[in-house]
């Protein structure tokens, strides 16, 4: 049962990021591409704001693609946790934890279940099972 509870936590945050991702990279599921997520990472401060844009985009893609899968999930999560820090770092953090707030709560536990599967493992229903 642990791998199957597994399985669901790293399709749905492993997904989810890949939405994000796509959000930033092409413009998909409401997002901005990549030329208004640079514009908006320019105006915050995070410059070069389209090369930082394309990096963080392509952070969530292929984390939230490595994490789904279970391939490779450490790498996969150091994805997640790095593109989640800079999240808090540069938008949420000044707004104190609460997601009410715009604060970085919801970052805060994308970080923890980031770090709690890549130290656990992916469990059985992972490619990294198979592969590895």
């Amino acid at each position: 049962m642990m791998s199957l509870g597994l399985l669901i936590i790293r399709l749905a945050v492993g997904v989810t990021f890949i939405g994000h991702g796509a959000q930033k990279l092409f413009g998909m599921f409401g997002g901005h591409g990549l030329k208004g997520t640079g514009g908006f990472f320019d105006s915050i401060g995070i410059k070069p704001g389209y090369t930082m844009a394309l990096l963080a985009g392509l952070s969530e893609l292929v984390g939230g693609g490595l994490f789904a899968l279970g391939l490779l999930t450490p790498l996969g999560a150091i994805l997640i946790v790095i593109t989640m820090l800079g999240a808090i770092v540069k938008v949420h953090g000044p707004n104190g934890f609460w997601n009410t707030a715009q604060g970085y709560e919801y970052n805060f536990i994308l970080i923890v279940i980031a770090v709690g599967v890549a130290l656990i493992g992916a469990g059985t229903y992972s490619l990294d099972s198979i592969l590895f």
